[in-house]
C-alpha cells in the first residue's frame, strides 16, 4: 500500500489515513459546533478529489465552497502543517468543482419528477399520515396503470383533482379514497410550494452521471450543494438527499469492491435525514446504506451527535473521525459514552474522557484497515486543508458557474405532455363532445319542427310550464350513449389502457419508492 493509496487525515504517534480500498465502507464526522467537523471533510473532500474520486457534498453555512479556490498562506496553517509532518509538501490549491442549488439561485438547478421521486419519500416530504400516505400510493399507481407521467407540481394537483372525481370508482379497485385526505395533501402541497419545492420538480431531471465526472488533469470533481437556503426547508434537503442516495443506488452498476470509490457522498446535518422518520423508511434507507458500496459508493454522515443516526446505520459506518462531545446533560452524557464504545480501545487512551477534552482540530480517529479491521483510536491532530477556509465570493461563484461543464443544460426548464396536459385534454375533449351533442339535438328539433328546448327543459318561447323529460326507450338510451362514446374517445381509452399495461409492465420502483429511469 503506498501514500497514493491513502489520504492523509493527520497525526498521532503514527500518520492517520484513509484507505482507498475501503473507503466505501461509508464513515462518520461527528463532533459539537465549532470543534472543526468542516474542516475534517474539506480535508477528506480534498484527498479524495486528488485520488481521482468525484465528490458530492452539501454546503450548509457557505464554508464548503472555499474547496473551488487555493487556500491562503497563514500562520497557523503553516504551524499545523508543520505539527503534523507535512512541512515542505504542504502546498495551497484549490479542487475542481461545481456549484448546485435547488432553487436554482447559487448553482445549476437540481431537479427530478414527481414520478421519478416516488410515494414514500413523497409522503416524507408532504409530512403525511398512513391514511394519506395510502390515497397517494393509489394516485402513483393510477397514473403508472394509465401511462401518465408525474412531472412537476401541477400534474399532481390535477391528478389530485381526477382521483378525487373517480373517488367511488378508485375505492373499489384500490382501496378506500378519501376526497378529505385528497384535500389534506392539496393543503400540504401550498406549504411545500411557500417553501420552494416546487422548484426542485421538472425537466430536465439531473442525470446521475453529471455527478461522477473527473477534471481533465484526472482529479475528481467536488459537487457542492449550495444548502444555506434550503436549510429553512429542512424536511425538503433531507428527503432531497435520500433521493439522490436512492438514484445512485438504483441506477449505477455493480463493481464489487473497487480500489477507489466511484464517488463519495457526504450527508451533512444527517439528524434531519432520520428526525421523525417512519420505521419502514429507516429499515429501507440501512439497506441501501449496506447495499450501496457494492455500487462503489461510499457514504459519510455528518452530524454533531452519533445518537442523531440510527444504530442499524450507524453499524455500517467503518471509518471515523470523532471531534469534542460536551457533557452538559444527561443526553451529551449518553452520546459520549455511545461514542467511546463504538472505536476499537486503545490501551493507552481514555477514550470516554478524552472525547469531552478534545481541542478544536483535534479528533478521535479511527479508520478501516487490512481486511478491513477498524485501527485502534488514536488522538489525532487534523492536518491542514489546501484549498481556501471560508466561502468564495460572489464574483468568483458566478465564473466557476459559467465556466462548469453542465453550465447551461439544466438552466431552462421544459414541459412535455404529461398528467396535466392529458387531463385538461380530456377534459376539453369531453366538452366539445357535450357541445355537438347539445348542436345535433338543436338540429334535429328545429329540422323535424319540434320546440326548441333549453337545457333546463322549459320550452321556449313559452316560459308558462315545465316540460318534463319524456320517457326514453331502451334503444333511445343506447343510441344516446352511442353518440357521447364518440370514435375519437373510444380511441383514446382504448390506447390509455393500451399505453398504462404498456408501462405497468416497465415502470418498476427501487427500494425507496423512487422510478428506475432503465426499465
Amino acid at each position: 500500500m503506498t501514500a497514493r493509496d491513502k489520504i492523509f487525515i493527520g497525526a498521532s504517534d503514527r500518520d492517520e489515513t484513509l484507505t482507498l480500498k475501503l473507503a466505501n465502507r461509508h464513515g462518520l464526522i461527528a463532533g459539537a459546533t465549532g470543534t472543526g467537523k468542516t474542516v475534517s471533510l474539506q480535508i477528506l473532500a480534498e484527498g479524495f478529489s486528488r485520488a481521482g474520486v468525484p465528490v458530492f457534498c452539501a454546503d450548509i453555512k457557505g464554508d464548503l465552497s472555499g474547496l473551488a479556490t487555493a487556500g491562503v498562506a497563514k500562520d497557523f496553517l503553516e504551524k499545523r502543517a508543520r505539527e503534523v509532518g507535512l512541512g515542505k509538501t504542504y502546498t495551497y490549491e484549490s479542487s475542481p468543482a461545481v456549484f448546485w442549488d435547488l432553487l436554482g439561485e447559487q448553482g445549476h438547478p437540481i431537479r427530478t419528477t414527481v414520478s421519478e421521486i416516488g410515494p414514500l419519500l413523497l409522503a416524507r416530504l408532504l409530512e403525511l399520515n398512513d391514511t394519506q400516505e395510502g390515497v397517494l400510493n393509489v394516485l402513483f399507481e393510477l397514473a403508472d396503470d394509465e401511462g401518465m407521467l408525474l412531472l412537476d407540481l401541477k400534474d399532481l394537483r390535477a391528478m389530485l383533482a381526477h382521483v378525487a372525481e373517480r373517488s367511488s370508482e378508485l375505492s373499489t379497485i384500490y382501496g378506500n379514497v378519501s376526497k378529505a385526505s385528497v384535500g389534506a395533501i392539496q393543503r400540504r402541497l401550498l406549504v411545500l410550494e411557500r417553501q420552494g419545492g416546487e422548484n426542485f420538480f421538472g425537466e430536465p431531471a439531473l442525470d446521475i452521471r453529471d455527478l461522477i465526472r473527473t477534471a481533465p488533469d484526472g482529479r475528481g470533481v467536488v459537487n457542492i450543494l449550495a444548502a444555506d437556503k434550503l436549510m429553512t426547508a429542512p424536511r425538503l434537503y433531507g428527503v432531497f438527499l435520500l433521493w439522490l442516495l436512492s438514484e445512485l443506488f438504483e441506477e449505477l452498476p455493480e463493481v464489487g469492491d473497487p480500489d477507489k470509490p466511484r464517488l463519495v457522498f457526504f450527508f451533512d446535518e444527517a439528524h434531519l435525514l432520520f428526525s421523525d422518520a417512519p420505521k419502514a423508511l429507516i429499515e429501507k434507507v440501512e439497506q441501501v446504506v449496506r447495499l450501496i458500496r457494492s455500487k462503489g459508493v461510499g457514504v459519510y454522515f455528518v452530524t454533531q451527535n452519533p445518537l442523531d443516526v440510527p444504530e442499524t446505520v450507524l453499524s455500517q459506518l467503518g471509518n471515523r473521525i470523532q471531534h469534542a462531545l460536551r457533557a452538559f446533560t444527561p443526553r451529551d452524557q449518553k452520546a459520549v459514552r455511545a461514542a467511546a464504545e463504538t472505536f476499537r480501545p486503545n490501551p493507552d487512551l481514555d477514550t470516554e474522557r478524552v472525547i469531552t477534552e478534545l481541542g478544536v482540530g483535534e479528533a478521535l480517529v479511527s479508520t478501516l484497515e487490512g481486511k478491513g479491521i477498524p485501527s485502534v483510536v488514536q488522538r489525532t491532530l487534523i492536518r491542514p486543508p489546501s484549498s481556501r477556509l471560508g466561502p468564495v465570493t460572489q464574483a468568483e461563484r458566478r465564473s466557476l458557474i459559467q465556466s462548469s461543464p453542465v453550465f447551461g443544460v439544466y438552466d431552462r426548464t421544459k414541459d412535455r405532455t404529461s398528467a396535466y396536459e392529458i387531463l385538461l385534454g380530456r377534459a376539453e375533449e369531453t366538452q366539445r363532445q357535450e357541445q355537438r351533442r347539445q348542436e345535433k339535438d338543436d338540429s334535429f328539433a328545429r329540422k323535424h319542427g319540434e320546440p326548441r328546448r333549453s337545457r333546463t327543459g322549459f320550452q321556449l318561447p313559452d316560459f308558462g310550464r315545465d316540460d318534463r323529460p319524456r320517457r326514453e326507450s331502451r334503444s333511445q338510451r343506447s343510441n344516446r350513449r352511442s353518440r357521447r362514446d364518440s370514435v375519437f374517445e373510444a380511441g383514446l381509452k382504448s390506447a390509455a389502457r393500451s399505453l398504462g399495461t404498456t408501462l405497468g409492465k416497465a415502470l418498476v420502483r427501487g427500494l425507496l419508492g423512487s422510478l428506475k429511469r432503465g426499465n
